[in-house]
């Protein structure tokens, strides 16, 4: 409760940031015994329920890294905490706040926002005054292209998300004596970097298996209502439905595909955690399958949370009003166990020193192995497929990863 309080308070700081020219709030790097981070991240605005999950993450590891005595660095330990301002879900704020937090506030290690829109416009600012930030929630594989230095992401990017669900197609095609090549597949993506990127990789691996694309719909703007591109699917039947528009986005698919009597063998959909399917869509989500960067099923673990059932059961019981635990919070969490390994091995508050830790991270976590490549992003770590079998979220694919058997074809919503 102490950090949703904060949140407020801070977010209304930030909203009428530009109206009060910032004051002073002399806020150092280190304060005391304490480290310092900084974060813009979605309070408000159409990302905020992701932006909860990531930011409830980040103050989960805090509280445990400090319960754990903090990090030593120099002899001397440290508590951590993170200093948040509301960019409201929008990019240009983003970068703004991010200009306040190192100028004004002082700061000079960062926590990414949410989504890669955010991220993409973070990325410049921390290029250009050399702080380094580990961000968990921006995914697009363009943050990785630019030739940044100070950027390092615990996640899997963006175009292996929806991937696994068209190999999955294959898969199950050949297993029931159809080829891959007769599949039609349906896609209906959000039109912002993140989702388009999730559409390139699914893309790559249509056209890898010989499958048909028979729809290919942008979302609009606002999210709220895709029923010409459901209109559509429903008309050609398609094998495989593919849908990525974040929470919002997934919301008014299942929504409207239930709705509307809209279904295939195979439907997959990004942020179905996030929408809360199991508990606001119970019957229509069942048999759809998510992406994710982490479950709690895998064999991951480490010293601070143990396994990533234990870091699942222990967050669950500090947050009674989530049902699951959504992947943002996991690789939120991952984040800031990156930060504190690199304090200890850097033996520094340099940033160059603490960049050149970062860079040479090599870790397991409860959330995954985590290894950055020259251009930041984590190359030890795959992206799984879990399903809504009643209401619950079970590994199916790919089969090496797998809790549960995948149920085939999905059964038409209720």
């Amino acid at each position: 409760m102490k950090h949703r309080l904060q949140f407020k308070r801070v977010g209304c700081v930030a909203a009428s940031a530009v109206a009060l020219a910032f004051a002073t709030m002399a806020q150092a790097k280190v304060e005391g015994d304490t480290i310092i981070l900084g974060s813009a991240i979605s309070i408000t605005g159409k990302y905020s329920q992701e932006g909860k999950n990531a930011s409830d993450g980040y103050n989960f590891a805090v509280d445990a890294i400090n319960a754990k005595g903090g990090v030593k660095v120099g002899g001397k330990s440290y508590k951590l905490k993170v200093q948040y301002y509301d960019d409201e879900s929008t990019p240009a704020r983003t970068a703004q706040l991010l200009e306040r937090i190192i100028n004004q506030d002082g700061i000079k290690f960062t926590l990414g926002p949410y989504a890669s829109g955010p991220t993409k416009a973070a990325l410049p600012v921390i290029e250009k005054y050399k702080i380094p930030m580990v961000e968990a929630e921006g995914a697009s594989r363009s943050l990785f292209t630019q030739g940044y230095k100070y950027v390092f992401a615990v996640l899997s990017t963006s175009d292996q998300y929806l991937a696994p669900a068209v190999d999955l197609a294959a898969e199950l095609a050949a297993k029931n004596g159809k080829k891959a090549s007769d599949l039609k597949v349906a896609l209906s993506f959000e039109n912002d970097p993140f989702s388009l990127d999730v559409r390139a990789g699914a893309v790559d691996k249509i056209k890898e298996h010989g499958m048909k694309i028979v729809v290919d719909d942008k979302m609009p703007r606002d999210l709220s209502d895709i029923s010409a591109t459901m209109t559509k699917i429903k008309a050609l039947k398609p094998d495989v439905i593919l849908v990525s528009g974040h929470t919002k986005g997934a919301t008014t698919a299942v929504r409207q595909a239930k709705e509307m009597g809209v279904n295939a063998p195979i439907v997959a959909m990004t942020h179905c955690e996030s929408a809360k399917f199991t508990t606001k869509f119970a019957g229509a989500s069942e048999g759809i399958l998510c992406p994710t960067q982490w479950a709690e099923t895998l064999t991951y673990k480490d010293s601070l949370f143990g396994t990533a059932k234990d870091y699942y059961n222990a967050f669950l019981k500090a947050h009674p009003e989530y049902k699951i635990v959504p992947y943002q919070t996991a690789q939120a969490s991952a984040a800031v166990q990156v930060w504190a390994d690199a304090f200890e091995r850097a033996q520094s508050f340099d940033t160059e020193k603490l960049r050149d830790a970062l860079a040479k991270t090599q870790m397991q976590t409860f959330y995954g192995n985590i290894k950055f490549s020259p251009a930041g992003n984590n190359v030890e770590k795959p992206m799984v497929l879990r399903q809504i079998q009643g209401d619950k979220y079970v590994v199916v694919a790919p089969t090496k990863y797998a809790s549960d058997p995948v149920v085939y074809p999905r059964k038409a919503p209720k």
